[in-house]
């Protein structure tokens, strides 16, 4: 497949690639510039990942900590740009990017110089309880990260500590107002008062969010009984019975599916109607994610959520859009749900993740009716809060949505023809931006195939149960592509000799 892409195309991507590294790290006359170099390539220097330093570092890490699930240990003074370097010194291209959430790469000279900041040093050093002693330059703050790009209609932002937080927060919202417009301007009874100290109605009223099948919302007690992707997830934890609607399952390529996939829509579009309309327990809000990241990269069209907005609308259910995942560029928009032209904007869109900080968007008239309602004792973070305008000014700044697009673009046109030849291994190639993922028949094939691909020097990861995910730095370019084709065909032909030799 490589040797298909032509030398023009080649030297092109390369100087793409240096381009926007440059431009990661800044200009030598315009500021200071880190001393580490991205790699042309890849470099694996163990004959397994973990090697033997990993190996040795979760042994003593696991005195103290569940390391069951760590891939290897990571040196991230050494890791630069798109690549990850290991206790071992393996140089893997990250396509995985610690679960989605390193947005303009390693050791990023704007990142580092707000890590390193006057301001840095003093929110770290005095760490505010923002919602009773906000700092003078919170406001400021805000203005010149978080709001910088608010999503349309939603002209306030509440910060917390991460995605599952966020969530939380958005559905206590969602609970409040829709006690409020119940209520009216009545004060508490004295009944809901003391109900609520027993966990009783009216006080603790048996309200709900809808969520969908395979969608992934978070850990915490709430955001765990909206999570559908996994049962382990759940095991042992009580739930709140709270209803669950059908999520599309389309089928690839969609164009020659567009009617099957029309009908499909259409039918979990009335099946979530029919739900909302009769569940036993009233939903005051629904949450979606504009792809379901964890649940096996699912999409949808752009009508089908605006088919889900029109009835939100109509039943006066919030709509929250879950973009904790999908937010900051990844999708080739800001946000993804720019691209579905609602004729409403959602309700709220909780973020976390790329953005380096947390909590959601949302109108004024879902603040709360009394203070400390919704509340906590950080109410979000002024170190994240100044990471982040670092991120979203290289976003904005440098244009990486347009990149996105346009690496996505190439990233796609090549998976494609390789879903054709080596159909065996890979099917549904889909995605928007660089958000991209393909299917594995077995998860036991795909994990062969992850191994594989770490020792060839590209750190992938899964979602679902054999869904292989792309989750690179906004800053992936056509020259990283052409790096990850050369090895995953190498993988698919290895995999291929093995499991059906010809």
């Amino acid at each position: 497949m490589l040797g298909r892409i032509n030398a023009a195309t080649a030297a092109s991507a390369t100087a793409a690639a240096a381009k926007i590294h440059a431009q990661s790290v800044g200009g030598l006359g315009a500021r200071m510039v880190s001393q580490l170099a991205e790699p042309r390539e890849p470099r694996v220097v163990t004959s397994e990942i973990p090697g033997p330093a990993s190996a040795s570092a979760l042994e003593r890490l696991g005195r103290m900590q569940d390391t069951r699930a760590a891939v290897f240990v990571a040196d991230y003074e050494k890791s630069v740009g798109n690549y990850i370097v290991d206790a071992d010194g393996n140089q893997l291209l990250d396509l995985y990017c610690q679960i989605a959430s390193i947005p303009v790469g390693y050791n990023n000279e704007a990142i580092l110089q707000a890590a390193r900041s006057d301001e840095m040093a003093t929110a770290l050093a005095n760490r505010p309880a923002l919602g009773v002693f906000p700092s003078t330059d919170w406001a400021q703050q805000l203005e010149e990260s978080l709001m910088r790009v608010k999503p349309a209609g939603l002209d306030m932002v509440f910060t917390s500590a991460h995605g599952s937080d966020a969530n939380e927060l958005a559905y206590k919202a969602a609970f409040m107002h829709y006690a409020r417009t119940r209520r009216g301007d009545k004060a508490f009874s004295a009944a809901e008062l003391s109900s609520a100290m027993d966990n009783q109605p009216p006080g603790s009223p048996a309200v709900a969010i809808l969520s969908f099948s395979s969608g992934f919302h978070g850990r915490t007690f709430g955001a765990l009984s909206t999570t559908r992707s996994k049962a382990l997830h759940k095991m042992d934890i009580p739930a709140f019975p709270w209803p669950r609607a059908p999520f599309p399952q389309l089928r690839y390529p969609l164009e020659k599916y567009a009617e099957d996939n029309a009908q499909e829509e259409q039918r979990c579009l009335e099946e979530t109607e029919r739900i909302l309309r009769t569940s036993a327990v009233p939903v005051a809000a629904v949450i979606v994610e504009p792809v379901q990241s964890e649940g096996g990269d699912r999409h949808a069209s752009p009508e089908f959520f605006q088919g889900l907005r029109r009835i939100t609308k109509d039943l006066d259910v919030l709509m929250i859009v879950d973009e904790v995942q999908t937010g900051c560029a990844a999708t080739g928009t800001f946000w993804a749900h720019e691209q579905w032209a609602l004729q409403s904007p959602p309700d709220m869109v909780t973020f976390s993740k790329k953005m380096q900080a947390a909590g959601f968007y949302h109108s004024r008239d879902l603040v709360p009716d009394q203070p400390y309602r919704n509340f906590n004792t950080w109410m979000g973070d002024p170190a994240r809060a100044l990471l982040a305008r670092a991120i979203v000014s290289e976003v904005l700044d440098k244009d990486l949505s347009a990149h996105v697009r346009d690496t996505g673009d190439y990233l796609l046109s090549h998976l494609r023809p390789l879903a054709v030849r080596y159909h065996r291994l890979v099917g549904s190639v889909r995605g928007c931006g660089t958000f991209v993922a393909f299917d594995c028949p077995s998860t036991e094939l795909r994990t062969e195939l992850l191994h594989l691909m770490r020792l060839e020097g590209v750190n992938m990861g899964g979602s679902g149960e054999t869904t292989v995910r792309f989750r690179p730095m906004l800053t992936l370019s056509k020259s990283h592509v052409n790096v990850f084709l050369t090895r995953f065909e190498s993988v698919l032909n290895k995999m291929y000799r093995k499991h059906w030799p010809q």
